[in-house]
């Protein structure tokens, strides 16, 4: 992503110096700006969406190996490189018409994306359907990458307990957010990333209106990270249900949440673009196995 943050600064330089663009002053909402000894202290974005990429041709096969009692998911690719299937395409048109029809203040003017293909291609299929301005780029940003499963990536729940036993009772000892199977994250790892990936968006996109496209457990674990969570508590939201493709989670900017302001929840896992498309184009996955894609 620094590419993509660096040629959104602000600025002029002018005798080896940053000017301000008094321009993009301008525009940030004045209840995203707090001093402190003078200086501005801009922290979060005016609008952060989170969005699950479509349905993708991994869901479809895993789900394919799971009904046959299979170890392993089918795939000839890896995992980086597994395409959108025609109705994850078609999860992505919707989403990015339904932001077509709102108004410009409520469509974003920052696109980041992971560099799967399945999310790159949600991400450009929402673009081109209107969701944002046809010429805004793209910002791919590898700490958005889905989780990595390491020695288990590809195996269903059946898979894993039969060819890494052990694997499995590590998991069911320490639980799926410790859990670091061989080669792989665990999700305090997809964590670390995501902080790292926060800070840069305070830096450079603060005041802006934010639209993240990437993987179900990295829309978990940001939720775990804005809302500042315990293990106990995003563990709970995944139990209750999948994140669904394409679904939207997202937050405003709220100056009377703590000291200096945050962002508020305003909707998690929702999805009224594929409502109105039809119930069945809503797909959800799993995150029950060390090895689903996601």
């Amino acid at each position: 992503m620094a590419h993509c943050a660096l040629s959104r600064l602000r600025g002029e330089r002018v005798d080896g110096r940053w000017t301000f663009d008094e321009r993009f002053a301008a525009s940030v909402p004045r209840s995203n700006v707090g001093n402190r000894d003078g200086m501005s202290t801009l922290r979060w974005p005016s609008r952060l969406w989170i969005v699950r990429h479509g349905e993708s041709a991994g869901n479809v096969a895993r789900d394919a190996a799971h009904a046959n009692g299979a170890d392993r998911i089918e795939l000839s690719t890896r995992d980086v490189d597994i395409v959108l299937s025609t109705r994850g395409e078609e999860q992505a048109l919707a989403l990015g018409e339904w932001f077509a029809r709102a108004a410009p203040d409520d469509r974003p003017d920052v696109m980041l994306a992971s560099p799967y293909a399945r999310a790159r291609a949600t991400a450009t299929l929402f673009r081109d359907a209107g969701g944002t301005d046809e010429d805004e780029p793209i910002c791919v940003d590898e700490r958005l990458r889905e989780k990595e499963f390491g020695i288990l990536d590809g195996l269903t729940v059946s898979g894993v307990a039969s060819v890494y036993p052990d694997q499995a009772e590590f998991r069911r000892l320490l639980g799926k957010f410790y859990h670091r199977p061989p080669g792989g994250e665990s999700w305090c790892d997809v964590i670390f990333r995501l902080r790292s990936l926060m800070d840069t968006i305070a830096l450079h996109y603060a005041g802006r209106r934010v639209m993240i496209v990437a993987h179900q457990v990295v829309v978990l674990c940001l939720r775990y990270v804005i809302e500042n969570m315990s293990e106990e508590q995003i563990l709970a939201i995944d139990h209750e249900g999948d994140v669904a493709n394409c679904s939207v989670t997202e937050y405003r900017f709220d100056p009377d949440a703590g000291r200096e302001g945050g962002m508020t929840l305003v909707r998690y896992n929702a999805v009224p673009h594929l409502d109105q498309a039809g119930a069945d184009d809503i797909t959800a996955e799993s995150d029950r196995t060390g090895g689903v894609r996601g």
